[in-house]
C-alpha cells in the first residue's frame, strides 16, 4: 500500500493535478521525475519544475526536475534516460500533461488543433513508448493517464470537437495499450474527475472565457492524487484497462466522505466534462 522506493515519471507535474500526485507519492518516500516545460515562474501559472522538486524533497521524496516538452521525442528520450540513471528504473508513468481549447470548429485555429494533438495524443503515446521498456522490467508497473471514459454521446463533441478528439485520443491509448501489455503485467488505466478541479489552468481559462467555472464550485486536485495513489498501489495484473472516476475509486478505498476535497464546503459542485 506504499510507493516507497518506487520511481514515478510524471508529465506536466509543475502544477495542478500532476503536482498533487507527485506530492502524495513523495509522502510515501517515492522517487519522482518532474517532466514539464516550466522552468521559470509565470505570474499567470504559478509553479515550476524546481519549486515542485523542492516540495517533493520537503515531503519526504526524492526529486529530479526535468525540463521537457513532450512534443519533442528527443527531449522525452533524454528525460527517461536521466530518470533511469538517477533512480535505476521507472515503475510508474503518469500521463498528465494536456492542452485545452474549448472552441467550436470555426473558432479553432489550426495551431491550437495541432497543439492539442501534439501534447495530448502524440505526447501520451510518445511518453508511454519511451517508458515501456523500463516498465516491463519493473515489479509492479503502471501507466495512469488523466483522460476520460470514451463516450460517444454527441453532446461532448458539438461545442469543442477538436478538444474532445484530443482527449479521447489519450483514452484510446489506454484502451489499446492495456490490452497490448496485459499479459506482460503492465497496468494501463485512465483516471478522470467527477467534478471540475480547481487548478491554475482552470482559473486562467475562466478569466478569458465567459461562463467559466468558479473555484468555489470545484474540488481540489488532492482528490485525484488520493485516487491515483490507490490505483498505483494495486497489483498491476489485477487492475488494468479501466476508465476510473475519482470518487468511485475512493469508495473502493473506503473513503465516502468527500467534503474535505471541496474548495468551499457546502457549495454546489460543477460536473466535469464527458460524464453523462
Amino acid at each position: 500500500m506504499s510507493l516507497k522506493g518506487r520511481t514515478l515519471f510524471i508529465t506536466g507535474a509543475s502544477r495542478g493535478i500532476g503536482r498533487a500526485i507527485a506530492l502524495r507519492a513523495a509522502r510515501d518516500g517515492a522517487n519522482i521525475a518532474i517532466a514539464a516545460k516550466t522552468a521559470e515562474e509565470n505570474p499567470r501559472l504559478p509553479g515550476t519544475i524546481h519549486s515542485v522538486a523542492a516540495e517533493i524533497e520537503a515531503a519526504g521524496g526524492k526529486a529530479l526536475a526535468l525540463m521537457v516538452d513532450i512534443r519533442e521525442e528527443g527531449q522525452i528520450a533524454a528525460a527517461v534516460a536521466q530518470t533511469v540513471e538517477a533512480f535505476g528504473g521507472i515503475d510508474i508513468l503518469i500521463n498528465n500533461a494536456s492542452a485545452i481549447n474549448l472552441t467550436g470548429t470555426l473558432e479553432t485555429p489550426m495551431r491550437r488543433f495541432d497543439l492539442m494533438f501534439s501534447v495530448n495524443v502524440r505526447g501520451t503515446f510518445a511518453c508511454s513508448q519511451a517508458c515501456l521498456p523500463h516498465l516491463l522490467k519493473a515489479e509492479n508497473p503502471h501507466i495512469l493517464t488523466l483522460s476520460p471514459p470514451l463516450n460517444m454521446n454527441p453532446r461532448w463533441f458539438k461545442d469543442h470537437v477538436a478538444y474532445t478528439m484530443a482527449k479521447y485520443g489519450m483514452s484510446m491509448c489506454v484502451l489499446g495499450m492495456a490490452e497490448e501489455f496485459r499479459e506482460k503485467g503492465v497496468a494501463v488505466n485512465a483516471l478522470w474527475p467527477r467534478t471540475a478541479i480547481d487548478t491554475a489552468a482552470l482559473r486562467m481559462l475562466a478569466a478569458v472565457a465567459p461562463g467559466g467555472v468558479a473555484p468555489e464550485n470545484c474540488r481540489t486536485p488532492d482528490i485525484l492524487a488520493d485516487a491515483a495513489h490507490w490505483v498505483l498501489t494495486r497489483p498491476s495484473r489485477e487492475l488494468t484497462g479501466q476508465f476510473l472516476i475519482d470518487d468511485e475509486v475512493l469508495a473502493k478505498a473506503g473513503v465516502t466522505d468527500l467534503s474535505g476535497y471541496a474548495v468551499t464546503p457546502g457549495a454546489p459542485l460543477v460536473p466535469d466534462f464527458f460524464l453523462d
